[in-house]
């Protein structure tokens, strides 16, 4: 690992701080940084020295000091722009975080009333699933599929594969646009249990319909994000006159 520069102007704690931080960001340390012995040694400063920066780091927001565990990275917020049809998991990556995904079921259903409502199916296939990032549990996630595109994703891997992929690239689906509605709320017991939060956790609510070339209905997609964990940005631009 590169050393500090003693001679630069900039104190050494700063320099150390902005390294473990770029090594953050990198995706060097994933889950905790090294001891403070660690640090010293790896980047041969006081132990003040190390305090300092990791402090700083700490104040921000960056890291957090668990006593007789170490100085672990804190979960970092997940911004999905909202201007291009991306999937979760591409999003998750894009934040330079590991996506996973783990089914708790799915199966042929008669979907809820407002779930008719919208999508006009009368049967559908169903599927449920918890999403992580860095295996923290960020969001439940329901999906509701027309019975002869979701009879063929229960051939493939729909435990921790991409369905928004399986849908594209096993299937030779080509999206063509999706609307999506956010709103705040709070889980079901069940669901609170399943992302290990309090039921009194407030959440990001969306649901989306995406539809193919043709203006068929493809999934219907409701999920419930950790609002602490994952947040929705838009980029506006002033129509002109």
């Amino acid at each position: 690992m590169e050393k500090l520069n003693p001679k630069n102007p900039i104190p050494l704690h700063i320099q150390l701080r902005d390294k473990i931080e770029g090594l953050i960001k990198e995706g060097y340390y994933q889950t905790k940084i090294p001891s403070e012995r660690e640090l010293m040694e790896e980047y041969d400063v006081s132990r003040s020295t190390v305090r300092e920066a990791v402090s700083h780091l700490a104040r921000e927001g960056i890291v957090e000091k668990v006593h007789g565990k170490g100085t672990f990275i804190s979960s970092r917020a997940i911004q999905d722009w909202l201007s291009s049809l991306t999937s979760t998991t591409e999003t998750i990556r894009n934040m330079g975080m590991t996506p996973g995904a783990k089914l708790v079921d799915h199966g042929t259903i008669i979907p809820p009333n407002d779930i008719i409502a919208a999508t006009g199916l009368k049967e559908a296939y169903f599927i449920k699933r918890i999403r992580y990032a860095n295996d923290i549990p960020l969001a439940i996630e329901l999906q509701y599929y027309p019975m002869e595109i979701g009879e063929k994703l229960a051939e493939l891997d729909i435990d921790e594969g991409t369905l928004f992929d399986l849908i594209e690239k096993d299937l030779g689906i080509v999206f063509k646009e999706a609307e999506q509605l956010i709103t705040s709320g709070f889980l079901a017991p069940e669901d609170a249990r399943l992302l290990g939060i309090s039921e009194t956790f407030s959440v990001l609510n969306t649901e989306r319909k995406l539809v193919d070339q043709a203006d068929r209905l493809i999934e219907y997609y409701v999920a419930s994000f950790r609002a602490d964990m994952y947040s929705f940005r838009i980029k506006l631009s002033k129509k002109s006159s």
